[in-house]
């Protein structure tokens, strides 16, 4: 009889524990169809036009699990690991989760989260890029523009980070993250590669949304004036969305600098977005997209136009197209992030030869689970 109380009371503990805990598998998996013409390999060949099977047209690909305990007291403790999916080879290298790695604590306070995630200045792209920062029509002021191919130097994601995120006040919300260096790089005797410091601030109100974010990283150059040489790149934008209902208008204004630690010159990359989308009979929303790229660092421009439509078979399933043209002036090499191989090697600059135009076209299933 003692036994059985035991057990029961085991039991019953279990019970509680289980279910003040929760644990979730998530994913989405985005396969589709892409043609990009006048593209170049890694080594600059000529390959013409690229068509195939491509990953993450609509939405990034990806699988994750998420969980949270509620510890009492309002405050709850978590962690969230999610890794990119690649439908067309099934992840040939290995599924890895690089796109996000944290554990959380949060409560009245907010919320803090160590580990590796999205920088809090490229969250504001995400939020107002109306391709979701994915797909031929996504906007490409996100890149490596000193082209040092040094780990995450795009600014898109940090290793060993740590952030705040405030509670929201009535519509206002703040973020501050570090990310340290842990001397994993070096660079013309620089050991401080990949230090990150950054954050945002939004405001997030019926229709309305503004965010201004900053960030810098311990960088490094290998472009015009500044040669090769350890620099900080200093990332600021400001984004701003209002929702009409008939349909929602955003904008973003971007501008990164490169500043040499041992040099005077610097290189300026300053771009520009605005978007629209609107729903259409209550299962479909076309999506129109213009950015221009006004790269000083080259001493040259680009200009991309993107359009799009996204139709829902059901909440979790859809068919997307889109297609984007990037032009290309002078001695500029923007490409579109067709996802046909060319990103998955790091390859965003070198997809088409300087001056050429490139034209995209992409048709494809999204389903989210």
């Amino acid at each position: 009889m003692k036994k059985s109380l035991i057990a029961l009371a085991v039991l019953a503990a279990s019970g509680a524990a289980m279910a003040q805990s929760s644990v979730t598998l998530f994913g989405i998996v985005d396969t589709g169809i892409g043609y990009v013409n006048h593209s170049i390999d890694a080594k600059g060949n000529d390959t013409g036009s690229r068509y195939g099977v491509g990953t993450s047209g609509n939405a990034t690909s990806r699988l994750g699990l998420r969980g949270t305990e509620d510890l009492g007291g309002g405050l709850k403790a978590g962690f969230w690991l999610e890794g990119e999916v690649f439908g067309d080879d099934g992840n040939a290298s290995g599924l890895n989760f690089k796109r996000e790695s944290t554990v959380r604590l949060s409560g009245n306070f907010g919320e803090v989260r160590l580990g590796r995630e999205t920088t809090p200045t490229f969250r504001t792209s995400l939020k107002y890029d109306v391709f979701g920062a994915t797909g031929i029509g996504q906007f490409m002021g996100y890149r490596d523009w000193a082209g040092n191919k040094i780990a995450d130097s795009d600014g898109i994601r940090a290793n060993n980070m740590v952030s705040y995120s405030s509670p929201n006040f009535n519509g206002f919300t703040a973020n501050i993250s570090y990310a340290f260096d842990e001397k994993a790089a070096t660079f013309a005797g620089n050991n401080k590669i990949g230090r990150y410091v950054g954050g945002n601030v939004g405001y997030d109100n019926g229709p309305l949304s503004v965010t201004l974010a900053y960030g810098t990283i311990k960088s490094a150059a290998n472009f015009g004036a500044l040669g090769s040489d350890s620099a900080d790149r200093d990332e600021v934008e400001l984004g701003a969305s209002y929702n009409f209902g008939v349909a929602k208008l955003t904008g973003l204004a971007q501008q990164v600098k490169y500043k040499a630690d041992n040099v005077g010159a610097s290189g300026k990359f300053n771009n520009y977005m605005i978007g629209v989308s609107a729903p259409v009979g209550g299962v479909g929303e076309v999506k129109a997209q213009y950015a221009y790229y006004d790269q000083k660092g080259f001493n040259t421009k680009a200009q991309q136009l993107s359009l799009g439509y996204v139709h829902n078979l059901s909440k979790r399933t859809a068919l997307y197209g889109t297609v984007a043209f990037m032009k290309n002036n002078g001695a500029n090499d923007n490409s579109l992030g067709s996802n046909l191989g060319l990103q998955a090697k790091g390859v965003y600059k070198d997809a088409v030869a300087y001056g050429q135009n490139q034209t995209g076209v992409q048709v494809g299933i999204r389903h989210a689970f």
